[in-house]
This record gives C-alpha cells, sequence and structure tokens, in this order.
C-alpha cells in the first residue's frame, strides 16, 4: 500500500497474514485497505511489535555482555586468577565483546551512505548474529572474530589462527548466513539473499585461498569497504527487509 506520492505505507506477507507498517501514523488504514486480501479465515495480523521484541535497540555485542554477566567470576576469584595469571572464561567473551564494539562503531559509519545495521541477533539453540548490515549492496551477515597481532590463514572451509588448529569460522559463517537469509525470506514473502562475511579485527595478517569466493573475509579497518557496494536493492527494499529483520519475533524458528 502506497501514498499517491509513491510512498510506501505497508506491505502483506499473504503467507503469514502479517502485515508490516512503516508509517505508523497510517496504520489503521492500510490494515482496514490490507484486509480485503486476507483469507476469509485468517484473523488480522497481530499489533506492531513491542519494544522488547525491537533488535534495533540493541547495542554491539549485546549477547556477549549477557554471558559476561553470568560467567565474571566474584572479586576473590577474580584477583587469585590475576595472581597466577590465569585466563577465566570472561576474558574470552571480554575480547569478543571489544571486537564487536570496534565493527559496531565502523558499520555505524554506513548509515549515511542509505546502509542499515543491526546488532545481536538471536538465533535458535543460543547462536547469534554478530551484526546484519542491510543496504544498497545487499544484506550481508557479519561474524567478527578478535585476535590482536595474530596471522590468520583462512580456507575453504576453516581458519588457522597462528598456525594453531583448525576453527570451522568459515563453515558457521555461511551456515549463519543460510538461516538469516531463510528467516527474512519467510517474513517478507520475497526471496532475500543474505551474503556471509568474516571480519578480524586486530590480526596483523589475513591471507585467504583463492578458491574461497562465497564467504566475503574482511579485515576490520575495511569494512568501510562495503559502502560503496549498490545495485543490489532498492531504497524502499531495504527498508523493508530492515522492518522484517529488526523484528525478533523474525528469527524464532530461523
Amino acid at each position: 500500500m502506497s501514498l499517491p506520492d509513491g510512498t510506501n505505507v505497508a506491505w502483506l506477507d499473504r503467507k503469514s497474514g502479517i502485515v508490516t507498517v512503516l508509517l505508523p501514523e497510517h496504520e489503521a488504514a492500510a490494515r482496514e485497505a490490507l484486509a480485503i486480501y486476507l483469507p476469509a479465515t485468517q484473523k488480522p495480523a497481530p499489533s506492531p511489535m513491542a519494544a522488547a521484541d525491537d533488535l534495533a535497540l540493541n547495542q554491539p555485542g549485546q549477547a556477549l555482555r549477557q554471558k559476561l554477566a553470568e560467567v565474571s567470576p566474584g572479586r576473590i576469584a577474580l584477583i587469585v586468577a590475576r595472581l597466577l595469571r590465569r585466563k577465566t572464561e570472561a576474558d574470552s567473551w571480554r575480547k569478543g565483546l571489544a571486537g564487536e564494539r570496534d565493527i559496531g562503531r565502523e558499520l555505524a559509519r554506513l548509515t549515511r551512505s542509505g546502509w542499515r545495521v543491526l546488532h545481536s541477533i538471536p538465533l535458535p539453540r543460543e547462536v547469534d548474529i554478530d551484526h546484519l548490515l542491510i543496504g544498497p549492496g545487499g544484506v550481508f551477515s557479519i561474524n567478527t572474530k578478535h585476535h590482536r597481532d595474530a596471522s590468520v590463514w583462512v580456507g575453504d572451509d576453516s581458519v588457522k589462527v597462528n598456525h594453531g588448529q583448525a576453527r570451522p569460522y568459515v563453515r558457521k559463517a555461511r551456515h549463519e548466513a543460510l538461516r538469516a537469509g531463510r528467516a527474512i525470506t519467510r517474513r517478507c514473502g520475497f526471496a532475500v539473499e543474505v551474503q556471509p562475511a568474516l571480519v578480524f579485527v586486530g590480526a596483523k595478517r589475513v591471507d585467504v585461498v583463492p578458491t574461497l569466493h562465497d564467504v566475503r573475509v574482511i579485515r576490520g579497518k575495511e569494512v568501510a569497504a562495503l559502502g560503496p557496494l549498490s545495485g543490489a536493492l532498492k531504497p524502499e527494499e531495504v527498508e523493508l527487509i530492515y522492518t522484517a529483520a529488526r523484528d525478533r519475533r523474525t528469527w524464532v524458528e530461523a
């Protein structure tokens, strides 16, 4: 549904019956106009999302903040760990949080170029997408890895840090993007491709095998290179996808 000047007001996913309202001041008229397209047995769509369901309110590293609150040792245990120079579980989460904050700041710069950003999108089975970038160049699911001063080798399916044990970062990035694409497509009612990206924060060297084509590998400060990408989505499509993606209910069955 649009205004006479072509401004989009709302759209209806006929399969799910969900009405997404872009201009709240026209909500009542939009729902009344779109109701005729619903099956006779279908009730009107639920009311707009509550604040608790609005993922646009999430800060970078929101999920890690919650994890830190759960695993942080008490004051005495922390002092003992520091005296013995032992790392705690919280140290690992704290390092990840610093990386996600860094990338969150870099992604925020892209909003002036028509991009939308979401952080810490919760998926079932205690998984979350670090960042989701939506804009003229498409939709990107971004997995952030913080490896300060490390040498990183990226293969077709895994990653090695400082020549260590293989880590399944590439496979996980692909899987998260696939889940994201399915969830957003189901909510929007049209096909939405989500491209996986791995962003390495603080690494001194990142080597990528030339056969890896479906996962973007980016150094932290190079995230800005995504800004000039264009031609994939129109502004109204960006807003529709962003509206769907920011609703926590979109991800319940991802």
